[in-house]
């Protein structure tokens, strides 16, 4: 393809079907680890068209472009400890959607994720973090924080469940993400872009759909 030549754009339904498709490879072991090529870096020379964008944790087991087995001008990846949402975050993810055309949005939360597991600790005892790691665990403690209403105990059975944790974090970015960018409000309304919540599970290797706004053609689990 003529490194000018503009492909054509996929639909959020398309999109997904190319990140399921290449997690299914992932798990089963046989990654074809497309567009990694020579021909596809001259191609991608002079402009980048990713089919989606993936906000991620920075943590080093959950590499974006292998769990889904993309290549090279596939995916727009954000990253940040405990996929935490900030300014920047906001407009990077605005950015791949607004300018460089991307038609999905995926949130992607993992399993025995650090972040996650100190602000659970710090509402369960009240003790912080030092440094600007302090931050970072704020920023994640409103996700989950409504766990903790109600019965003392249930609320402490809430905290030590990694599982509720992790799907809670997830669907409350998901939903920070939407309302705050007025720009993925929109696209998500027009149909052009969705915005999907997944869980990965690190011994696994898969990446479960949480929730979705938008039409991808699946719907998830019931809570």
């Amino acid at each position: 393809m003529s490194p000018d030549r503009v492909p054509t754009q996929l639909t959020p339904q398309e999109a997904w079907e190319r990140l399921r498709s290449g997690n299914d490879r992932f798990v089963a072991g046989a990654p074809a680890h497309p567009s990694q090529n020579a021909d596809r870096r001259r191609e991608l020379r002079g402009a980048q068209h990713p089919h989606t964008v993936i906000f991620g944790c920075s943590d080093s087991r959950v590499a974006a472009e292998i769990i889904f087995d993309q290549g090279l001008g596939d995916v727009f990846v954000v990253r940040t400890a405990g996929h935490v949402v900030d300014t920047t975050v906001i407009g990077s993810i605005e950015y791949g959607v607004d300018l460089l055309g991307a038609s999905l949005v995926v949130v992607l939360g993992h399993d025995s994720c650090g972040a996650v597991a100190a602000a659970a600790h710090t509402l369960a005892t009240g003790e912080q973090p030092g440094g600007f790691v302090r931050a970072v665990v704020d920023r994640v403690i409103p996700s989950i924080v409504n766990i903790t209403s109600g019965d003392p105990a249930t609320a402490m059975a809430a905290l030590a469940d990694q599982d509720v944790l992790r799907r809670e974090h997830v669907k409350h970015t998901v939903g920070m993400l939407h309302s705050y960018s007025a720009g993925l409000t929109r696209a998500v309304e027009e149909g052009r872009c969705a915005v999907v919540g997944l869980e990965y599970d690190l011994a696994v290797g898969s990446a479960r759909m949480v929730n979705v706004i938008g039409e991808v053609g699946e719907l998830p689990p019931p809570a």
